[in-house]
């Protein structure tokens, strides 16, 4: 499925992103994004489980993609290698801000008077979702790092995240998730599902409402993300769940060694640094997913033989 031959080196494509070299820029960026995301929220048409929030990698950073707004659009793009913010409407210049060391709150004003400057009329709800300490946007004179070269990295373990969850995914034919990224918990993540209805969703998500997670989990899923990590799971990882999760989920047998399932979490999790160091980080990562869905499908009855295909060769190099 993966040749070395297609790509950089590991040591090189995969780059280090220890926590604490970028915790401040992480909880920075992480807002602006939030920010960003609040805009395609805004105004994008609704999609199950909230699948009109997210944002998507690019070959340079991530982006909203085109968002409507009456017969217009426009589209917000974070530029990882040159470090902009791109702002451009289908009938306007491109606006463009600097990523580099400011506050929230200026981030938010420029934001927005680059989007009047273009004719874009929007409101937000003002205050971060899924993070403890939601000070109003326009208030965060506190969160102001910007460590470029620890962005970019960030950017960089995403591309690889990417490649090879749509590698994963393309072994499902039932109902699946794009690969996308979720500004709430700045994670790239994608979701296989059963087809049956969930129980309720207790909630309890800092800072978000009840109903959001209902609608997320509304029906089975096995999910999977890679995520930067917090102060309670100090470095990046990979990740993968059940909802609801089925008895013996968690007693189950999943590669490679690394990886282990977090009570606290309810998840298992495998740290990036692992992935990164394996001769073969692809083959690993492939194995923790696949582990991982099958506990999930097995334990929780899903009918495989519908769900599931042989996926196709990955593209050979060019």
């Amino acid at each position: 499925m993966f040749s070395a031959s297609d790509d950089l080196p590991a040591t090189a494509a995969w780059p280090s992103l220890p926590f604490e070299g970028w915790k401040d820029t992480c909880a920075t960026l992480h807002r602006w994004l939030q920010i960003v995301g609040k805009i395609r929220c805004a105004r994008s048409a609704w999609f199950n489980h909230f699948w009109h929030v997210a944002l998507y990698l690019t070959a340079r950073g991530l982006t909203t993609s085109p968002i409507p707004y009456g017969r217009r659009v426009f589209q917000i793009d974070f530029d990882f290698i040159e470090h902009r913010l791109l702002i451009g409407a289908n009938d306007a210049a491109v606006r463009t801000m600097r990523l580099e060391p400011r506050s929230v709150a200026d981030f938010y004003r420029e934001l927005f008077a680059q989007l009047s400057a273009l004719g874009l009329d929007i409101k937000i709800h003002p205050q971060p979702n899924e993070i403890v300490d939601a000070v109003p946007f326009a208030q965060d004179s506190a969160h102001a790092a910007y460590d470029a070269d620890y962005a970019n990295r960030f950017w960089r373990a995403l591309v690889q995240a990417d490649r090879v969850f749509k590698q994963f995914r393309s072994g499902f034919v039932g109902k699946c998730s794009p690969v996308h990224f979720f500004w709430g918990s700045a994670d790239l993540a994608v979701t296989r599902f059963s087809g049956r209805t969930a129980p309720q969703h207790p909630g309890g998500v800092p800072n978000c409402p009840d109903w959001v997670a209902r609608e997320a989990y509304s029906h089975e899923v096995a999910s999977c993300g890679f995520w930067p990590g917090n102060d309670a799971l100090p470095f990046a990882l990979f990740y993968a769940y059940a909802y609801p999760e089925p008895a013996g989920f968690r007693e189950g047998r999943v590669r490679p060694g690394a990886a282990r399932y977090d009570a606290a979490f309810g998840e298992f999790i495998l740290p990036y640094e692992a992935v990164r160091q394996a001769p073969a980080p692809e083959t690993m990562l492939l194995d923790f997913l696949n582990d991982t869905y099958t506990a999930a499908a097995d334990l929780g009855h899903w009918d495989r033989a519908a769900l599931e295909r042989t996926p196709p060769a990955f593209p050979p190099a060019p």
